[in-house]
């Protein structure tokens, strides 16, 4: 039959920490916050590259559009 798991006896003094935890928490909350810097940074960079990509196709349509409408007013004399 088992028997039931023996109790630890409470000890005194806190568990000893790992000197070197705290320094990985520093650098684990200080690359969060890069990623979080850089990730504002290329939504910033991707939202102006969307405007002038799409501010250049509206310009190449209506340049394209002008030439059109003018070689048919000049094919048909109108």
């Amino acid at each position: 039959m088992a028997e039931p798991a023996r109790r630890q006896p409470a000890a005194d003094e806190p568990p000893a920490l790992d000197p070197r935890a705290v320094e990985r928490a520093y650098r684990r909350q200080r690359a969060k916050r890069r990623a979080l810097v850089e990730r504002k940074r290329e939504r910033r960079a991707a939202r102006v590259r969307f405007w002038l990509v799409l501010l250049i196709l509206i310009s190449l349509s209506v340049y394209l559009a002008l030439t059109v409408w003018q070689e048919i007013e000049q094919l048909f004399g109108l």
